[in-house]
């Protein structure tokens, strides 16, 4: 049994700074997610007892993010008793995890309609809260040669031949990007205000975009790993790329992700869901991809899951008009567009997470959203999705317009 799997809407709130004095740190976590299904079910005049499922993706799944977000979410949105919810976590690509599940849900024909995105509300729960092995057990972390992801980044950069210039040049042109696209209001259909109980704006768009930053101040930024290296991470590395003489780092807070506080849902459903709800597809998904890669670079997966997915499609590079990867680090990007000879003409068009941050469960959701809006004001057809993820893993999606 196989059905299409169709995007009916994509919504998000805006990004802002993952500290206590960021703009949404007053909001807590089921607060962010529920006002995005409300407005799911407002703009889709949605019959939520339809719905079969809503699969949140966060990655520090304790405290106030803990015991299945995604059903206190559905629950917090009051929305019909018989939605289930369902979070899950696999790290940055948690979101985008969602949105692929959810797809391979509806394709099977067992479930018409589903909500899929994620949370993270990172000024309140903190990255890394959650422990696990991969960092905080020290027999594991020697076993499997555990470096932080930073230092992989720098790595990455080191192989390639990118240069603190290079990273921070492809940082400044992510800064302007997104902050034309916020100012042109190329964001707006998708970004939705976050309000109190009161119906008051908390934040209504993007504030963490930094569209006055310069090479010279991208410049003066001291590197974010180069101590941390000297721990004897650069070493584990070096052993196993025992051609290099040093890393090289280059990597800081200007050309890396931002920490940020942020939410998302995407609406996905069998073509039977928009005929029984009166809802017009936007989009359709082609393929997914998961694969591991080097576990201790940690960040070269996305290009080889792009080409898995354009496999599982049946598709070449040049069937894809725009491409999207998540900025956790420039290198990444950058090492992106050269796995598969792209160009930034057509890659992250609208800036990415160096410029507006990344809300590590939500993340994935988000740029469906930016991908989508791009592709119907272009005029253009395909977009490919991709996502780094800690442990090696890369991430991808094709989605379609219809």
């Amino acid at each position: 049994m196989s059905n299409t799997a169709y995007i009916y809407d994509a919504v998000r709130t805006p990004r802002s700074k993952g500290k206590k004095d960021g703009t949404l740190h007053e909001v807590k976590p089921i607060d962010l997610g529920a006002g995005l299904l409300r407005v799911l079910q407002q703009r889709n005049d949605l019959d939520t007892s339809y719905v079969d499922d809503v699969i949140m993706g966060c990655v520090s799944p304790v405290g106030e993010q803990g015991s299945d977000i995604a059903k206190m979410i559905v629950q917090n949105a009051d929305w019909h008793e018989s939605v289930a919810g369902v979070q899950l976590n696999r790290f940055c690509a948690s979101g985008l995890e969602a949105v692929n599940s959810a797809a391979a849900k509806v394709a099977s024909g067992w479930d018409n309609l589903i909500v899929a995105g994620g949370v993270e509300c990172m000024s309140r729960v903190p990255m890394g809260s959650d422990g696990g092995a991969m960092a905080g057990d020290a027999a594991f972390a020697i076993k499997s040669g555990f470096v932080p992801q930073g230092i992989g980044a720098d790595t990455i950069a080191t192989l390639d031949g990118y240069s603190r210039e290079d990273v921070d040049a492809y940082a400044l042109e992510s800064q302007r990007r997104a902050a034309n696209a916020r100012d042109n209001g190329w964001f707006d259909s998708a970004v939705v205000p976050v309000k109190d109980k009161n119906g008051v704006v908390i934040l209504e768009r993007d504030d963490f975009i930094k569209p006055e930053s310069t090479m010279q101040g991208l410049g003066g930024l001291r590197a974010s790993f180069e101590e941390m290296g000297k721990y004897g991470f650069d070493d584990i590395i070096l052993k196993k790329y025992n051609t290099l003489e040093r890393i090289n780092h280059v990597h800081t807070p200007g050309n890396s992700s931002g920490i940020v506080d942020g939410a998302s849902a995407v609406l996905i459903g069998s073509e039977q869901a928009g005929k029984d709800l009166n809802m017009t597809a936007r989009a359709k998904v082609r393929a997914t991809a998961i694969l591991s890669s080097d576990p201790i670079i940690m960040l070269a997966g996305p290009g080889p899951s792009a080409i898995k997915a354009l496999k599982t499609a049946g598709m070449t590079k040049d069937d894809i008009d725009l491409w999207e990867i998540n900025e956790a680090f420039a290198s990444v990007a950058m090492r992106y567009m050269r796995d598969l000879d792209i160009s930034h003409e057509i890659t992250n068009v609208v800036g990415g997470s160096i410029a507006m941050g990344h809300p590590l469960g939500a993340t994935g959701g988000c740029i469906i959203g930016s991908m989508l809006n791009e592709l119907e004001r272009r005029d253009l057809s395909t977009g490919m999705l991709s996502l780094c993820v800690g442990g090696g893993m890369g991430i991808s999606c094709i989605i379609e317009r219809v």
